[in-house]
């Protein structure tokens, strides 16, 4: 009799956990649920480190087609504040191991960012479907 009151604890204890566990999943948002654009984490969840040649206009996400699929991509506007025209790096880290990042601006056939100016560009994280926990967001200067 001792031995069903404890096995049956522990399938209503581990039932429970699994509920919870799956319910916290649900909060994150899917390319179902998403608006066209959406801030990507909490402020709290964001971890900044950018260079002193430039300023963060714009960091958003959305979820578009790409490959084929729906998927995750970081919109990012950075405005050069220095007196010398630049070229940014950005890095994109997420909590799940994944990461992309480039160049802004990706060529400089056409020239680099110049001074006052604002540049952007989009990047695909392929195969996510889900909006990212936390993010640490990196952007360096590239020497000329």
């Amino acid at each position: 009799m001792k031995r069903v009151r404890k096995t049956s604890k522990w399938v209503m204890i581990s039932s429970v956990l699994a509920v919870v566990s799956l319910a916290a999943g649900a909060w994150a948002l899917t390319p179902k649920d998403a608006p066209a654009k959406f801030p990507c984490v909490a402020d709290d969840k964001l971890e900044k480190s950018i260079a002193a040649e430039a300023e963060l206009v714009d960091f958003s996400c959305a979820f578009k087609k790409w490959e084929g699929t729906e998927t995750l991509h970081f919109s990012i506007s950075v405005k050069n504040v220095s007196k010398e025209p630049q070229r940014y790096k950005v890095n994109i880290f997420m909590g799940n191991g994944k990461a992309v990042g480039g160049l802004i601006p990706r060529k400089t056939k056409e020239g680099l960012v110049g001074p006052g100016q604002t540049a952007s560009f989009t990047y695909p994280v392929k195969a996510m479907a889900e909006q990212p926990k936390s993010i640490i967001l990196k952007i360096s200067t590239v020497s000329q």
